[in-house]
């Protein structure tokens, strides 16, 4: 009997009963103790069941039952919570090394973070994340540099000077708006008719309509700002077309407006045939002189793919007279098709109407297709180029030899 007196006592002074205690356990504890020290007495005038245990699962039971139960959510909720703060200790490690890592990085970038199973993929996603701060802090840079150019902008306007100036300008400009208009609408009356095809819509894409009509925006802006202005005529001009949609993106309220005659009819019904000459680059003819009592036509065509001979095909089908822009005869070619742009050729044709300067007219060309303008007879211009064609094709210095010596022999045999 004192030996489980003595048992109960260890159990009593053991560090789990403070806790056993709080948790209201204190209670279902000493019914337990009676019956171990029961077990115990039964144990001393029973000697023949000594070899029997304690029975410690039910006292484990009890135990387990006081203390509160814990879920699983929470547990997995302890569990990322802790992943992430590894991860996050992680990032600021790298960024401490001095790798490319974010500055500001939130959950959900971490989680993907954690996702990757190599270190260099993660290492990559970092760097994605920090390009992408930079390009954010830039653009924002750029705004903050913009919104202060323009507040300047408005203090520097506000001054008197500034002010008289800028209401001087606008002014000018209003007066030449004018100025251009009225000579605009005078060329409508007075002027020499120039006519744009417009029934190409088929052979191009959406693409090179867009390209088409952004040509002929600019063609009728320089025609308008010019001094003598052609009246320009868009002929075969259907309404909802892909060119309608164009120009009305570009010109919006003002296309209602425009100081230009716009037409779906063909022009050969507009005008009579034997005045009519149809510019393309396939034709035999070449154009000599510019006519004042021609009417010209250009087909407001722009094809990347340079689909040859469409514009010839049309004019021979209704029996035009055609011409090509004599650019052999006044310049060197280099590379490249003869298709010039919509602009371009209104820049030309609107300086053989003022000056009948070929050489003037043909500075517009783009001057990376030819090499410069004809000073010398055309055959020694030939032989020059075909020169710069071998030095370009890289041949031998013998084989230049070789022909330099055929031909110096013929030149000896002929003296």
């Amino acid at each position: 009997m004192q030996s489980a007196n003595m048992f109960l006592k260890k159990i009593l002074r053991s560090p789990a009963l403070p806790f056993v205690a709080q948790c209201g356990m204190k209670k279902d504890l000493l019914p337990l103790s009676r019956s171990l020290s029961l077990s115990l007495c039964l144990k001393k005038d029973n000697p023949c069941n000594h070899k029997e245990k304690l029975d410690l699962d039910a006292w484990k039971t009890v135990m387990k039952s006081g203390l509160p139960e814990v879920s699983s959510e929470t547990v997995s909720e302890h569990k990322e919570l802790s992943t992430l703060a590894a991860a996050h200790k992680t990032v600021e490690m790298w960024r401490l090394a001095g790798r490319l890592v974010p500055e500001n990085i939130t959950e959900e970038q971490l989680k993907t973070f954690m996702e990757f199973s190599s270190k260099s993929a993660q290492k990559k996603y970092l760097k994605f994340l920090h390009l992408k701060e930079l390009y954010k802090k830039n653009n924002k840079r750029k705004m903050d540099e913009k919104r202060e150019r323009r507040l300047e902008t408005k203090e520097q306007a506000s001054e008197p000077d500034e002010a008289r100036r800028n209401s001087f300008v606008c002014l000018w400009a209003s007066c030449m708006d004018k100025a251009y208009s009225w000579r605009t609408a005078q060329s409508m009356i007075f002027g020499q008719p120039l006519v744009f095809d417009m029934s190409y819509e088929k052979d191009m894409s959406a693409r090179e309509v867009a390209n088409a009509v952004r040509q002929m925006v600019f063609s009728e802006g320089c025609n308008r700002r010019s001094a003598d202005p052609f009246h320009i005529y868009f002929c075969n001009f259907k309404e909802d077309s892909l060119y309608h949609r164009e120009f009305i993106k570009h010109y919006r309220e003002a296309w209602g407006k425009l100081l230009i005659t716009v037409t779906d009819q063909c022009y050969t019904e507009v005008f009579p045939k034997d005045k009519l000459i149809y510019l393309t680059a396939d034709s035999p003819k070449v154009m000599k002189t510019f006519d004042h009592d021609k009417i010209y036509i250009v087909g407001s065509i722009v094809d990347k793919s340079i689909k040859t001979g469409v514009s010839l095909a049309r004019a021979k089908r209704l029996g035009l007279e055609t011409a090509a822009l004599p650019l052999e005869k006044y310049l060197l070619w280099n590379i490249g098709a003869k298709n010039l742009t919509l602009d371009q050729m209104m820049h030309i044709l609107l300086t053989l109407k003022d000056t009948g300067d070929w050489k003037k007219a043909l500075e517009f060309v783009p001057k990376r297709k030819y090499f410069g303008f004809v000073s010398q007879p055309i055959h020694e211009l030939k032989k020059t180029l075909s020169l710069v064609n071998t030095l370009k094709l890289g041949r031998r210095h013998e084989e230049l030899q070789k022909q330099f010596a055929k031909n110096y022999s013929k030149k000896l045999t002929r003296k």
